[in-house]
């Protein structure tokens, strides 16, 4: 895989829906809470499978989870769950499924634990700012760091699903705690 395509990081190759997603999105902090609990469900959502595969759903997502309200989220019933298993708009897998409402339950404890998500987040990082990595490689990107390890730890104690080290660190950097924009791409900070 090439480090720079067209400017960009070259994860995204030349996908339209990809290039979208990276120049939007990626790195950019992310503007309120229901963004963070979005990225929240579908990251886990993506756990074994490629990120293109979850950003192609996500619409699909959008509709089964209700514009991605976790109060709505965290009422679904046993018989919404067998009606979403049926859903081609998303992953179909049940276990991913009820992840996402238990995560959902434990995104709004969250939030009145620490009075927002985002402040949780932010809990566990040095002053409590994003941080810019200054990457010139891909190859020297991680897949995860002490702040995803310790995140993800803390949330698993909580009884958060399918939100390991490396998705946590990947929901940091897709939600702007953590910008890993090489240093050639057009969309450095």
């Amino acid at each position: 895989m090439q480090d720079i395509i067209n400017g960009r990081c070259g994860w995204c190759g030349t996908d339209e829906l990809y290039v979208r997603y990276h120049d939007r999105e990626w790195g950019k902090p992310a503007a309120d809470e229901k963004t963070l609990f979005e990225f929240l469900l579908l990251e886990s959502a993506q756990a074994g499978l490629s990120w293109l595969t979850v950003l192609r759903k996500r619409d699909g997502y959008r509709k089964a989870f209700c514009d991605f309200d976790a109060a709505w989220v965290a009422q679904i019933n046993d018989k919404d769950i067998e009606r979403l298993t049926q859903f081609d708009g998303i992953v179909r897998n049940r276990l991913k499924i009820k992840a996402a409402i238990t995560n959902a339950r434990l995104f709004l404890e969250v939030q009145k634990e620490f009075g927002s998500f985002r402040n949780y987040v932010l809990s566990f990082f040095p002053q409590q700012k994003p941080i810019v990595n200054n990457f010139a490689s891909l190859s020297e990107v991680p897949a995860s760091s002490p702040e995803s390890d310790a995140i993800s730890r803390d949330m698993k104690k909580r009884g958060f699903k399918f939100f390991g080290s490396t998705i946590c660190y990947a929901y940091l950097q897709a939600t702007g705690f953590v910008d890993d924009h090489l240093t050639g791409c057009i969309c450095r900070r």
